[in-house]
């Protein structure tokens, strides 16, 4: 279990206060579609391992007990020993260390509730964002995002992905740069200058297990939801059948 220090609670996602911020026009990005499968246990616990340790520094998940976490295959113990740093019982909601006004004199902003933010960004846009940061000098973080322009969150999975600059040269054709709208077009790359502690395939999968615990927490009772779904379309068929047996029963004479 990797410790949350105090750079971590002072760089963790200001979603909020990114929202407030201008965005400058940059390049299109391809949304990527996140490999989401809320039935994949190990994928769920491995999310809810990196949520408690990068997300809940300061974002909380106030409709989100710790209890919950027994439905994707984890004890009362693991979640009391591994999980569980701010809070003393088992029951109590997933929330925040520090306070709102220190949240807003720190940030100017307090940090968004992420109990349902995959259902509010969807997966794939979560999933491309948090794989999408690279080094800006410019930025008070000293982060941006190629999804996010100007985001005002930092990158605080940086040690697991490592760090990336973004690169702009021109379109050449025939030796001259190609214009648009009286601008040079400018093809943008993206380069890794110090690798983290993960590889690319490492860091994807933690990603997508982070994203994929933020879509079973959004809404926990997803699948239990869709077989009672079946079931129910299936007993109405049923009843429909029924209905229109009795029907033509009834009618049979007049006809």
């Amino acid at each position: 279990m990797i410790k949350k220090t105090l750079a971590t609670l002072l760089a963790a996602p200001l979603l909020l206060t990114a929202a407030l911020q201008p965005v400058a026009a940059q390049e299109e990005v391809t949304v990527e579609t996140a490999p989401i499968d809320v039935r994949d246990l190990a994928s769920l616990q491995a999310g809810a391992r990196t949520f408690v340790n990068y997300c809940l520094s300061c974002h909380s998940a106030a409709l989100m007990r710790y209890n919950q976490m027994l439905d994707i295959g984890l004890t009362a113990d693991q979640i009391r020993d591994n999980l569980m740093f701010t809070a003393q019982k088992i029951g109590e909601p997933m929330a925040v260390a520090m306070t709102k006004n220190e949240a807003k004199e720190w940030f100017g902003a307090a940090p968004p509730d992420l109990s349902v933010i995959a259902r509010s960004r969807g997966a794939d846009w979560l999933y491309t964002y948090l794989r999408s940061f690279y080094r800006d000098p410019s930025r008070a973080t000293g982060w941006n995002n190629a999804v996010f322009p100007n985001v005002g969150m930092p990158h605080v999975l940086w040690q697991l992905q490592g760090e990336r600059i973004r690169r702009e040269e021109p379109v050449m054709r025939d030796g001259k740069p190609v214009e648009e709208d009286g601008r040079p077009l400018m093809r943008v790359s993206y380069e890794t200058v110090k690798p983290g502690t993960q590889t690319p395939e490492q860091y994807d999968r933690t990603v997508r297990d982070l994203v994929n615990f933020l879509v079973w927490m959004g809404e926990p009772h997803q699948l239990e939801r869709k077989r009672i779904g079946i079931i129910v379309l299936f007993v109405l068929g049923v009843l429909a059948l029924l209905t229109y047996m009795l029907k033509r029963e009834f009618w049979k004479d007049v006809h």
